[in-house]
C-alpha cells in the first residue's frame, strides 16, 4: 500500500509551518549580519572565516525551503516512489559545500601562518572620533552569534518532532556560531594586541569547525542515500520504529515469523514486511491487506510499506538486514502457503 503523497499530520504540518517561519527569519537576519561583517571585514582572516561561515549558513535554510516545495509532488511514471528524497538531496548539496569551504579555509589560513603574514587593523572616523576598527568587528561578531545561537535552540525541538535532519545540521550550525564569533573576536583581539599569528590561528579553529560540519553531515547524508536503517536525527541512535512495527506485525495471530527493513526517504520512512503465516488461511489477501493499513498507522513516518507473504525467510535472511523474529507466544505450524502475495 502507498499513499499518492505524504501529508503531515495536523499537529506536525502547524509545526512544519514555523519552521518555514524559523528559517525564513534565519535568512533575513544571516543576510542582516553578512552585510555588517563585510562592512567592517579588514585584512583580518579569522573575520573572513567567519564571514564565508555566515555565507554557507544560507546553505541549510535554503535546502530546507526548498525541499518542502518539492516533498509535496505527486508520484509521477518518471518518479513512481514520489520526491521525499529532495530533502536527502539538499542536505547532501549543502553538506558538501561546507566542507569544501572549510578545507578552503583551513588551506588559506595555515598558508598565511606559514608565510608569517601580519595583518593589521586601522582606525576609522565616526561622528567625529577616531575609533579603532577592531570594536566594530567585535560588535559585529556578537550580533552575527547570539540571534543564531536563539535560533538554533528555537529549531532542535521542531527538527526531531519533524523527523527531518536539513533542519536538525542547521540548527546545530546555528547554535556553534558562538564558538565561530569567539574564535574571531579572539583572532582581533590577537591583532590589537600585536600577536600576529593569533588571526590565522583563530581562522585555523574556524576553518576546522566548518571542515567538522561538513564532513559529518556529507556522512549522514550519504548514509540515508545509501539507506542505512533509519536513525533519530542526530543518528546517534536507531528509531524506534523498527521495533514498534515489529511488535505490532508479531502480534497478529497468523503471523509465525517477520523481518522488517526500513529506510529513510527524506522525513518519511519506507521498507518491507516479510511474513510467514502460521497456518494457511483463505483468507490471506485480506490479512495482508489489513495487516498493510494498520501498519502504516503505527508510526505518521511510514509511507510506503509492502507486505510480503513468504514460505519461509531463508531468502531474505541470506540478503542480510535485520535478524528475523519469532513471535513471543508459542505456536505449532500445520502448513504455508507456497505463494506469495505483495500488498502496496
Amino acid at each position: 500500500m502507498i499513499e499518492a503523497h505524504h501529508e503531515l499530520p495536523p499537529d506536525k504540518a502547524a509545526l512544519h509551518r514555523k519552521a518555514v517561519r524559523l528559517e525564513w527569519l534565519t535568512i533575513a537576519y544571516l543576510i542582516t549580519a553578512i552585510v555588517l561583517l563585510a562592512v567592517v571585514l579588514g585584512s583580518s582572516q579569522a573575520m573572513k572565516a567567519a564571514w564565508y561561515e555566515d555565507l554557507l549558513s544560507l546553505l541549510p535554510p535554503l535546502a530546507f525551503l526548498i525541499a518542502s516545495r518539492f516533498r509535496h509532488r505527486v508520484p509521477t511514471p518518471e518518479y513512481p516512489y514520489g520526491y521525499h528524497r529532495s530533502i536527502s538531496i539538499g542536505f547532501l548539496i549543502a553538506s558538501a559545500a561546507l566542507l569544501a569551504m572549510g578545507l578552503f579555509i583551513l588551506y588559506d589560513s595555515a598558508s598565511m601562518l606559514l608565510s608569517r603574514e601580519r595583518p593589521s587593523i586601522g582606525l576609522i572616523e565616526l561622528f567625529g572620533q577616531q575609533i579603532w576598527l577592531g570594536w566594530l568587528m567585535i560588535g559585529a561578531l556578537v550580533y552575527s552569534a547570539i540571534p543564531a545561537v536563539l535560533l538554533g535552540r528555537a529549531k532542535i525541538p521542531l527538527a526531531e518532532e519533524l523527523h527531518d535532519k536539513v533542519l536538525y545540521a542547521d540548527a546545530k550550525m546555528n547554535r556553534a556560531d558562538w564558538m565561530t564569533a569567539g574564535a574571531a573576536i579572539v583572532g582581533v583581539l590577537g591583532i590589537g594586541a600585536g600577536i600576529w599569528w593569533a588571526d590565522a590561528v583563530a581562522a585555523i579553529v574556524i576553518g576546522l569547525d566548518i571542515t567538522r560540519d561538513g564532513a559529518g553531515n556529507v556522512r549522514r547524508a550519504v548514509a540515508d542515500l545509501m539507506d542505512q536503517r533509519p536513525t533519530t536525527v542526530d543518528s546517534e541512535r536507531p528509531l524506534p520504529v523498527l521495533d514498534e512495527l515489529r511488535a505490532h506485525v508479531d502480534a497478529q495471530p497468523w503471523v509465525e515469523q517477520s523481518k522488517v527493513r526500513l529506510r529513510e526517504e527524506g522525513h518519511v520512512l519506507a521498507g518491507e514486511v516479510y511474513v510467514v503465516p502460521h497456518s494457511p488461511y483463505p483468507d490471506l489477501p485480506e490479512l495482508v491487506q489489513e495487516l498493510t493499513a494498520q501498519a502504516l498507522k503505527v508510526d505518521w513516518r511510514l509511507h510506503d510499506l509492502a507486505v510480503v507473504v513468504l514460505p519461509d525467510l531463508a531468502p531474505v535472511e541470506e540478503a542480510g538486514g535485520e535478524e528475523a523474529h519469532q513471535p513471543p507466544r508459542s505456536r505449532s505450524r500445520q502448513g504455508r502457503p507456497s505463494g506469495s502475495r505483495n500488498a502496496r
